[in-house]
């Protein structure tokens, strides 16, 4: 069915499409996949991609709860885990690694349930470990996807960003805009410290993958805190910094779309955030960065808005 039991729903694949993405992923334990599971892996799939690092998603609602890099992949799960654990319950897990017995040790000890698991692909003495040890295990959907860094095969229009709209389509590129250390424009009196600025770039990458308006906090390259869908972007912050509690002193902030007003960022102050990464551009920017110098924190602008509806 669709996204809820009333409604029919059904999956297909684009013609001639061989890339790293669900509608070629290999099924090798579970249940069959519900709409609302096609939905949030695929999320949480395309956000682990963004990461060279060892990386790992959690997904609920098509947003992501958790979100980590590491040394390797049982670490970067673990602090995917720590960031929203009771969130994370019933969620999507995405990882840009294989899964070998040993990140399945890892998983399994972490003690909660996950609707999906995905990753290139899955050793087979893994997936005992994860399909059999718990009784929830045999409604499990491992996936395996394979290499991420295959061509997809297709072109043109089947390349697009597509939306449905009653009665025609909206297409648009998609959002693959990258962002590197050098692009960044310091507009503050204090700069970023070089830790900072790896926390400001990983948290970006995450906040095009969270709901308008979207706020990520992060530190040490975990998500730590997380708003989104909100109406108004002030809400957004709230709700990330309730969510980091404690964590949210000395993370980063990185806001989708510029401040319309500064009590964004005062919110972010109040916290103890310590650096802020937005596109920019709004007509209060001024006021907004004198906010930010008045907190003592340094901010960043990309130049780049990375609204997800």
């Amino acid at each position: 069915y669709g996204e809820n039991p009333h409604q029919k729903g059904a999956f297909y694949k684009i013609p001639g499409y061989a890339g790293a993405g669900i509608a070629n992923a290999k099924q090798l334990s579970g249940k069959e996949l519900s709409f609302n599971n096609i939905w949030d892996t695929n999320a949480a799939l395309e956000l682990v991609k963004e990461f060279a690092e060892p990386a790992c998603a959690i997904i609920k609602h098509a947003n992501p709860c958790g979100c980590a890099v590491g040394e390797d992949l049982s670490e970067a799960y673990v602090k995917a885990l720590e960031a929203d654990p009771v969130s994370a319950f019933g969620g999507i897990i995405a990882m840009n690694r294989p899964i070998t017995a040993e990140v399945a040790e890892t998983i399994f000890e972490g003690k909660t349930f996950h609707e999906v698991i995905i990753a290139p692909s899955v050793d087979a003495d893994a997936v005992p470990i994860l399909t059999e040890r718990r009784k929830s295990g045999v409604n499990l959907r491992l996936l395996a996807v394979g290499d991420f860094g295959r061509p997809s095969g297709v072109s043109g229009i089947e390349t697009k960003d597509m939306k449905k709209v009653e009665g025609g389509i909206i297409i648009q590129d998609p959002d693959v805009a990258e962002l590197s250390a050098a692009n960044l424009r310091t507009v503050t009196e204090k700069s970023p410290a070089a830790d900072e600025i790896d926390d400001l770039l990983f948290a970006w990458k995450i906040v095009k993958h969270v709901k308008s308006n979207a706020i990520v906090l992060a530190k040490g390259r975990q998500l730590v805190g997380m708003g989104a869908g909100q109406p108004n972007r002030v809400n957004s912050v709230k709700l990330a910094v309730a969510q980091a509690g404690e964590k949210a002193k000395g993370s980063v902030l990185a806001s989708d779309a510029f401040f319309p007003f500064p009590d964004g960022p005062e919110e972010a102050g109040e916290a103890g955030v310590s650096a802020i990464i937005q596109p920019g551009g709004s007509i209060r920017d001024a006021e907004v960065i004198d906010t930010v110098n008045k907190c003592g924190m340094s901010m960043v602008f990309t130049g780049i808005r990375h609204f997800r509806h």
